[in-house]
């Protein structure tokens, strides 16, 4: 009998709804593509790659560094692996590379789960499961955290989607994010420094703007809000087509990401616009970090969608 065909993301769940489709995977639990027509809305990843620069994966309990893999919580140190060597960084979490299952399925909907049993330099228990669900409009993202252990448990969470300009990479696109302030970080190891006001320096993006050969590899906050209480991330491409991310409320910070320490055929193909509940760093200085008490659970949603320039998002 010959080998059945294993992919590196896993087991592939495609959902549809009219011309929107998408596909999530069992392997971390995140999304791969998502594509109206022929047209992309998040830059994908080939079918028979692994996984690269945590395109579309989930990042809990924690997104983005913490510096020497090291926090205190209730008056406990811990320590968890380096997984970022090079800099001395645990980065993105616990479940990137963890198999996720489909606890529910149908045409236009799935949602993955997965438990994050008690480890070394993480000893709590969480469940959480990730609803992907496309409509007439777009994707929505909606993400569930809960405490099945007992005691109080340290969380934040994030997620790493990259906006598609189209075609070609994305320095002919315009960028829209309403946000007030940046947070700096060093070169070193991508932790913060400080903080500082986007007004008047290259990393303004109130308007929409060329992105150019911009580097961008850094979170932004202070986000402006619609009547919703979402704030937007848009990215418009040459043809027109603009991807609009949003992010509700439980998203204080916005890492936008130029894709540029990627492979060099993979590179600045996508804008990596990653919703995010706490800073980097934030398991380590406790700003923006989350406690979930035993039986309680937090849902966060975000979500993205393709329209003409000049529509409303």
């Amino acid at each position: 009998m010959p080998a059945m065909s294993r992919h590196p993301s896993g087991q592939q769940f495609s959902i549809t709804h009219g011309d929107h489709r998408a596909t999530v995977v069992e392997v971390g639990g995140g999304i791969r593509e998502y594509s109206v027509g022929d047209r992309r809305v998040l830059d994908p990843y080939p079918l028979d790659a692994m996984c690269d620069g945590a395109h579309g994966a989930v990042l809990i309990p924690w997104p983005n560094r913490l510096a020497d893999g090291q926090y205190r919580f209730d008056g406990t140190d811990h320590q968890l692996p380096l997984t970022e060597p090079d800099k001395a960084n645990a980065i993105h979490g616990l479940l990137r590379w963890r198999t996720w299952n489909a606890v529910e399925s149908s045409t236009s909907r799935v949602v993955m789960m997965t438990s994050l049993h008690p480890m070394k330099g993480y000893p709590f228990h969480l469940d959480v499961s990730v609803a992907y669900e496309l409509d007439g409009v777009g994707l929505t993202v909606e993400t569930t955290a809960r405490n099945v252990g007992t005691a109080t448990l340290p969380y934040a969470c994030g997620q790493h989607p990259y906006l598609s300009p189209g075609t070609g990479v994305i320095d002919d696109c315009l960028l829209e994010l309403g946000a007030a302030t940046r947070i700096l970080t060093d070169n070193e190891r991508q932790l913060p420094t400080g903080t500082g006001h986007v007004a008047g320096t290259p990393f303004d993006f109130n308007r929409p703007r060329r992105i150019g050969e911009l580097h961008l590899d850094l979170p932004f906050t202070d986000l402006v809000r619609d009547s919703d209480g979402r704030a937007h991330v848009r990215l418009t491409g040459v043809d027109g087509g603009c991807v609009d991310l949003w992010v509700d409320e439980h998203y204080p910070i916005v890492e936008l990401y130029s894709g540029d320490t990627l492979a060099a055929d993979r590179q600045r193909l996508g804008l990596g616009a990653e919703p995010m509940t706490c800073p980097p760093n934030g398991f380590r200085t406790g700003d923006g970090l989350l406690r979930i008490e035993p039986g309680q659970s937090i849902t966060t949603r975000w979500g993205v969608s393709l329209v003409a320039r000049g529509e409303p998002g």
